[in-house]
């Protein structure tokens, strides 16, 4: 099987914060922004990695969500144990204090991991997980 991963979806609960986290403070490009009624969908990924995107999605677009999912789901996201992303690059110190210095919400400083990575973490602005990471 030749089977990669094209598309991950994250909840937002702020479009243009979040793309302001994912375009500004990471680098990705935006590939796609689509609104409809009152929600709004961007697409955005690494330069030069045109085959993996992240969609920033409305957290319940589906109209037969019901109150309390949708309630569950907003609890969740408060807390960032929603959704998540974990993200790898060659240095995690210095893209560590590239995205502390945007102001972003830090989660976990770099440290070296028993599993074989250097890592850290940050909060996006709808309260999802983002782990950096580089082997060590």
């Amino acid at each position: 099987m030749d089977i990669t991963i094209q598309y991950t979806f994250l909840p937002h609960t702020d479009a243009e914060e979040s793309l302001k986290f994912y375009r500004d403070t990471l680098g990705f490009e935006v590939r796609n922004d689509v609104g409809y009624e009152q929600m709004r969908w961007i697409t955005v990924g690494p330069a030069g990695q045109a085959e993996t995107s992240i969609v920033l999605t409305p957290p319940t677009p589906d109209p037969g969500t019901t109150y309390e999912e949708r309630r569950t789901v907003a609890e969740m996201m408060a807390k960032g144990t929603y959704a998540s992303i974990v993200l790898s690059t060659s240095d995690v110190d210095s893209t560590f204090d590239q995205v502390a210095a945007s102001g972003a919400e830090v989660a976990q400083e770099p440290i070296d991991q028993p599993y074989g990575v250097r890592d850290c973490a940050f909060r996006d602005p709808a309260g999802n997980m983002v782990r950096i990471q580089q082997p060590i």
